[in-house]
């Protein structure tokens, strides 16, 4: 498919006007060529192997696309361990002829297929290798990859591949803009200093620390409460037991309103030190806030945010951050500005949809 015959973008939630299965609506090629470039000699697929390499790649690129935060061991790792990512099929590394990695291709196919099927571009050079054609050739490669698998969809279900990109990236946004994913959502990283008086929010339901009782039921409470939220699909158990269960997740900081045994809100902190260099102070990353549907309007959301907020300041930590849709349905970002947040960074996702 050129770029000139690629689908013209549609909203997320517009009516289909073409009923066909997926898989006869994507185009996909018949086959994916394999990615060449001339200063790659070798493209071939990760293996467990190659971590080390790979979480050194990742590192570089970190330091370079968004320098105030940095991507966990344990992420790269996933690409091993996750059921639904198959290295083989959906991964591809580039060494030179002296045996550098120097670039890394992927797609990451999410596991919820029950209202939407939506794969993601998760591929990167190394700042030194940018510039010089080969980031064309890996998100070309991502692309038709992601194709092939929305076509094996025969569902009659909405598709989607995903780019991501920070603002000032100006590379990543003409490469996805040149591929054919144009640029549809926001979303803006905001920091709270601590330091900053906390805001009591009182509410007539109970405040917890979040504990192993407690995953499954917030689950739950996660997937009902991003059901309306662009993008969002459910999260399955295995994911989620990885992300409560790592080594970056904190109970201890991490804070949900109950309502007898059913979790009606919740606000969740992971912290990765190896951030706090780069950053030049100590700080949490609020991963996860939400409000079931039924429960809104009832200010559960200042309130859990800001029982996490003095959590995190009575354990020395200096800051908080988290990201947030600009256009959420819930006027989220609003919500944050009057609890002490301040924007900093900006990502727009890029998306071609199906």
């Amino acid at each position: 498919m050129t770029e000139s015959t690629l689908p013209a973008p549609i909203p997320e939630n517009a009516a289909p006007t073409d009923v066909r299965p997926l898989s006869e609506r994507v185009g996909a090629p018949e086959t994916v060529a394999e990615i060449q470039h001339p200063d790659v000699a070798t493209w071939r697929p990760a293996t467990r192997a190659d971590l080390d390499e790979m979480v050194v790649l990742v590192d570089a690129c970190d330091r370079v696309d968004h320098p105030t935060w940095l991507t966990p061991r344990e992420d790269v790792e996933e690409i091993f361990e996750l059921s639904h990512i198959d290295p083989e099929r959906h991964t591809r590394l580039g060494f030179t002829a002296d045996g550098d990695l120097v670039a890394m291709a992927g797609i990451l196919v999410h596991p919820s297929q029950d209202k939407h099927v939506y794969v993601y571009c998760t591929g990167m050079v190394h700042p030194h290798w940018r510039r010089c054609g080969i980031g064309t050739e890996v998100l070309r490669w991502e692309y038709e990859t992601a194709q092939t698998e929305l076509a094996q969809t025969d569902a009659e279900l909405p598709g989607a591949i995903f780019l991501h990109a920070y603002e000032h990236d100006a590379d990543a946004r003409a490469l996805g803009a040149r591929r054919g994913l144009p640029e549809e959502r926001w979303f803006t990283t905001m920091l709270r200093d601590l330091s900053e008086p906390i805001p009591e929010v009182p509410i007539d339901l109970r405040i917890e620390i979040f504990g192993p009782q407690w995953r499954d039921p917030t689950r739950v409470a996660r997937n009902d409460a991003f059901r309306d939220h662009w993008g969002s699909l459910e999260t399955p158990p295995e994911r989620w037991a990885r992300f409560v269960g790592g080594p970056q997740f904190r109970d201890d900081l991490s804070r949900i309103v109950v309502d007898g045994d059913r979790v009606v809100a919740m606000a969740l902190a992971t912290v990765n030190e190896d951030d706090w260099d780069v950053q030049g102070y100590t700080s949490a990353y609020i991963a996860l806030i939400g409000v079931v549907r039924d429960y809104r309007g009832r200010r559960l959301a200042p309130a859990v945010i800001t029982a996490l907020l003095t959590a995190a300041r009575d354990a020395g930590l200096e800051k908080v951050n988290l990201d947030v849709d600009t256009e959420s349905p819930t006027g989220a970002n609003s919500l944050y500005g009057r609890l002490g947040f301040e924007a900093t960074d900006r990502e727009v996702a890029m998306v071609a949809r199906f």
